[in-house]
């Protein structure tokens, strides 16, 4: 007979091999954290997810579609410094919310599926994703304990508080029919021929913003964000476009839905600090704020908006990242007019444009950095292509993006 727990219940676990499978009325991924006493991963090889699916003891079992069925959990193999295994449940899409589906129960067995505990999580609203459990040592002993912590800040949240970065080389494509990929990253040089001589590459600093002649930005061009007499901008927009391809038919030409999200990651040095994105539009910090999402691309002009107050951003956050993902997964193929502009928020002035031309077979777009450097805030246009459908999947592999001068 099965323990049912109530939130914040714990009780002792009799065998070593343990299964965790969720019931949820949703899409959704398990995964799970393996931390110290601390609290954090030792590294991110602690993080048993989709891309990553086994650990020191710990592993997911998938079903014929790819999909977790289970997290299966070898206590007596898992590393004496690890004090905690925490039971992760995210919800595929990340615009849903537990709040509005039944609450998702959980159940512990054993090995040959004999249900020990169960845990019913209610009281979620605004998050997608939450602890539902975790394994933890008490006096030689392992333990369960029945968690229920939301975060309404998503996998950028969780990532964060639990210590893993993005500075090791990123997991393994997820065991899946792949998204067409892009092509492997280029050094900065590499692929663009250097223009005539009579026009040298532009170095940063050597272009000056000016209202009156908006700078049209070239791949890997950099310009420091003053303006004419050497004044530094402090509160700036990004906004970012694109239009979908029309495709003729029996009833005229239509365009393909194409949902892409613009979002800002923050770091400090290579580590992530933050995410700014459709679901968490302000930053914590309130120094970047997203106008909301748009699902299809129709409309001129920007079709989303960043706003960014350079003198909020915190002093240890050294780059924004400003990435563009494409959320139903559609290829930069059937997208066209793609570009990111920035615009002196104080004075409405449209300064630098940045067009991506010629679509890639990828599914995220790292459009533009602002970072800092020589004392200055600079903006860098970037326009590399790797595969990523949402915000969970591309933060791991951002790092290079980060690290790249």
């Amino acid at each position: 007979m099965s323990t049912s727990l109530s939130k914040g219940q714990n009780s002792p676990l009799t065998v070593h091999d343990v299964v965790v499978a969720v019931q949820i009325d949703a899409a959704a991924d398990l995964s799970a954290l393996l931390v110290t006493d601390a609290g954090k991963v030792r590294s991110d090889a602690d993080f048993v997810f989709y891309n990553q699916p086994t650990g020191p003891g710990v592993r997911l079992q998938p079903t014929s579609s790819g999909r977790p069925s289970g997290l299966a959990v070898s206590l007596d193999q898992v590393p004496a410094d690890v004090a905690q295994i925490r039971v992760v449940i995210t919800l595929d899409d990340a615009r849903a919310t537990f709040g509005r589906i039944a609450a998702p129960s959980v159940f512990v067995t054993d090995a040959s599926g004999i249900r020990l505990h169960e845990y019913r999580i209610d009281g979620l609203t605004t998050e997608s994703i939450v602890i539902a459990v975790e394994f933890y040592r008490r006096q030689g002993s392992w333990k369960v304990r029945a968690v229920g912590q939301g975060y309404a800040g998503g996998f950028a949240a969780l990532v964060t508080d639990h210590g893993v970065t993005v500075d090791d080389p990123p997991p393994p494509a997820r065991p899946a029919t792949p998204v067409p990929s892009c092509p492997p990253p280029l050094p900065a040089t590499a692929g663009h021929p250097p223009p005539p001589r009579a026009t040298p590459p532009v170095a940063a600093g050597e272009v000056r913003l000016s209202k009156n002649r908006p700078v049209s930005l070239a791949k890997g061009q950099r310009v420091t964000l003053r303006k004419d007499g050497g004044v530094a901008l402090t509160f700036i927009r990004m906004g970012l476009g694109w239009d979908p391809i029309r495709r003729g038919g029996l009833f005229g030409r239509r365009a393909i839905e194409i949902d892409l999200d613009a979002w800002v990651a923050m770091f400090a040095d290579r580590n992530l600090v933050d995410v700014a994105y459709y679901g968490q539009l302000v930053s914590k910090d309130g120094s970047i704020r997203h106008q909301g999402d748009n699902l299809t691309g129709e409309g001129e002009g920007d079709d989303e908006v960043i706003l960014v107050d350079l003198t909020r951003v915190p002093a240890h956050v050294t780059t924004l990242l400003f990435i563009v993902t494409s959320y139903q997964g559609h290829t930069f193929e059937k997208v066209v007019n793609a570009f990111c502009r920035l615009v002196d928020n104080t004075t409405d002035t449209e300064l630098a444009r940045y067009s991506l031309t010629g679509g890639m077979r990828c599914t995220a777009m790292a459009m533009a950095k602002v970072f800092r450097g020589d004392g200055d805030w600079q903006l860098q246009a970037l326009g590399e292509g790797f595969d990523a459908k949402h915000p969970g999947e591309a933060v791991p592999l951002l790092g290079r993006f980060v690290t790249r001068g």
